[in-house]
This record gives C-alpha cells, sequence and structure tokens, in this order.
C-alpha cells in the first residue's frame, strides 16, 4: 500500500481532494512525525512576479529552507511563461540540490547542483544572463563549485551558510 496516511488511518488529502502529507517538515523538507512542530509549508500555486518570486526564495535559502525556496520556484516554473520555464525549474533544481547536499545525499545534490547548473546556463545562453536581476553565471559557478566540493567528500553541507546569492554575488 502506498500514499501518505494519518494518524486515524485515513489518507491525507489537500483541500481539492489529492492526495497530501499533512505531516510537518522541517526546515530541508523532511517529513516529522505527527504532532510535531514543524516549519510552516510553502502554499502551492501561488501567483507571483518573478520579483517577487526571487525576493521569497532568496528570504528562504538565506534562512536556510532551499526545499521551500524550491516550492516558490516550482509554481513559477508551471505557471510562468512557455519560454521562462527551463530558467524556473533550473534554479529549482539548484534548490533541491542544495537540500539533498544538506540532508546528506551527496549523490542526489551533486545531481541536481549539476543538472540546475546545467539548465539555467542554457536558458542564459539564449537569453540573457541577468533576468529579473538574477546573476545566473554566478549562479551556475557556485552551483558547479557546491557539486564539485560534495563529490570531493565535503563532510556536511550547512545549507544556510552555502546558500546562494540570487542576485549579486552567487557563493558567500
Amino acid at each position: 500500500m502506498s500514499g501518505t496516511w494519518g494518524t486515524d488511518g485515513a489518507r491525507d488529502r489537500d483541500v481539492e481532494g489529492r492526495p497530501r502529507s499533512a505531516r510537518p517538515r522541517d526546515g530541508l523538507g523532511r517529513p516529522l512525525p505527527y504532532g510535531t512542530a514543524g516549519v510552516e509549508r510553502q502554499p502551492e500555486g501561488v501567483p507571483r512576479t518573478p520579483e517577487q518570486t526571487v525576493a521569497e526564495a532568496q528570504a528562504l535559502l538565506d534562512d536556510g529552507k532551499p526545499f521551500h525556496a524550491h516550492e516558490v520556484f516550482e509554481d513559477a516554473w508551471k505557471a510562468g511563461p512557455d519560454q521562462e520555464r527551463a530558467l524556473w525549474r533550473g534554479l529549482a533544481q539548484l534548490a533541491v540540490g542544495l537540500t539533498h547536499a544538506a540532508r546528506g545525499n551527496d549523490t542526489g545534490g551533486v545531481r541536481l547542483l549539476r543538472r540546475g547548473a546545467g539548465a539555467v546556463d542554457e536558458w542564459a545562453s539564449g537569453a540573457g544572463d541577468r533576468p529579473y536581476g538574477m546573476d545566473l553565471a554566478g549562479l551556475t559557478a557556485w552551483a558547479r563549485e557546491l557539486a564539485d566540493e560534495v563529490e570531493a567528500g565535503v563532510r556536511s553541507v550547512d545549507a544556510r551558510a552555502r546558500a546562494p546569492r540570487l542576485r549579486g554575488h552567487a557563493a558567500r
């Protein structure tokens, strides 16, 4: 049997009836036991301007919550104009890559950091490297550097300390 089941044995569902885990999550998006205080989840499907997306994602990254930043980027990816979807998807992959690296999933972290860097770099080559003030060249360099470090055996990645700067200098 698969799915997410609540403490009463009923399957967790969102307000529209779709299966969705109601378990609380920590700052890296890992599920916690029911009844535990967790980090408030990002609502899905929130319409934001690109500038709002960048600002909200940066605040979450700065707070050490790359999983939650990924959800903000995912909204932009799914709702944005077709010509920008690859950009937002690549940024979501960077955030998930940082999430996996911080969780200790080195293989997943490296893979997603490299995939996201490639997508962002490819998008920038055709559309420019500073959409909405973001430093795409700096972000790809940050992601590739972090992927190299994780691949080389860095013991732990602190999501807050290693969060990228979406605008300006990408690495801290």
